[in-house]
């Protein structure tokens, strides 16, 4: 039974890539995401199944459509071998259900990196229920695990929340401008609700390292960085969340069963 959480999480990834790379374009266009047919950037086909096949699909095609011969966008594979690679760390990092609801949990906050990314939005249709989800699997847990307490994900939200928020207020008062982003503190409550109150500070350590290495690689590739370029802290605190759930709080052990 272990194994079939396994590859399930293995398996899902590239179909989870697929749905992700689609919700990313169409959620900040503000287009229906659930519905509708994809269609060839260039000529407007309608895609057919043999088209849509993760991974498959544009190895096959040689990265271009099979009817007008364009170019299909590089960041579908990107996001479908993204997400294959969290569901197979998942999955060695983890066993049971535990491995899938990890990559579930990667596959979001990879959507909600790469929305932050590209558009500097961090939407609470992506935002609230990674929080409501995170809760939820808290009380869980709690009733397989008698030494789990929901309470530590309780506090995680309001503390996460209530941080970024009163830093957002205090650079606001003394820069006269925003410096985070509404988005911000309600992601970090979310997150709050997996990682419990004790994570919260590795996660701001992770993310900060994060962007530390985004601006030294801007640097190395001799583009300006300036006291006012915006970076996507969404992105980087998504992806201190994932290493603080996967490896645990730094100097504590792992936060979860």
């Amino acid at each position: 039974m272990t194994a079939i959480w396994d590859l399930a999480a293995m398996i899902l990834g590239p179909v989870a890539g697929s749905f992700i790379g689609l919700i990313s374009l169409r959620l900040p266009a503000g287009r229906p995401v659930a519905v509708g047919r994809s269609a060839c950037d260039h000529c407007g086909r309608k895609l057919g199944p043999v088209d849509l096949i993760p991974v498959v699909s544009f190895l096959a095609l040689r990265g271009r459509c099979r009817t007008c011969g364009g170019a299909i966008p590089r960041r579908y594979i990107a996001i479908e071998l993204a997400c294959l690679a969290i569901g197979v760390w998942a999955a060695f990092s983890f066993d049971g259900p535990m491995a899938l609801i990890t990559a579930l949990f990667g596959w979001h906050l990879l959507l909600i990196a790469i929305v932050d990314a590209e558009h500097f939005w961090l939407p609470d249709r992506l935002t609230l229920p990674l929080g409501a989800v995170g809760l939820g699997l808290a009380w869980l847990l709690s009733q397989f695990y008698p030494g789990f307490s929901p309470l530590n994900a309780v506090i995680g939200v309001a503390a996460g929340f209530v941080s970024l928020w009163l830093v957002a207020w205090a650079y606001r008062r003394l820069r006269g401008r925003e410096g985070l982003g509404g988005g911000d503190p309600r992601l970090f409550g979310a997150i709050g609700a997996w990682v419990g109150w004790m994570g919260l500070p590795s996660v701001l350590v992770w993310a900060g390292i994060a962007g530390l290495s985004v601006v030294a690689a801007t640097m190395v590739n001799r583009r300006p960085v300036s006291a006012d370029q915006r970076l996507p802290f969404g992105a980087f605190l998504a992806a201190g969340a994932w290493l603080t759930w996967v490896f645990g709080a730094l100097g504590a052990p792992l936060l979860h069963p």
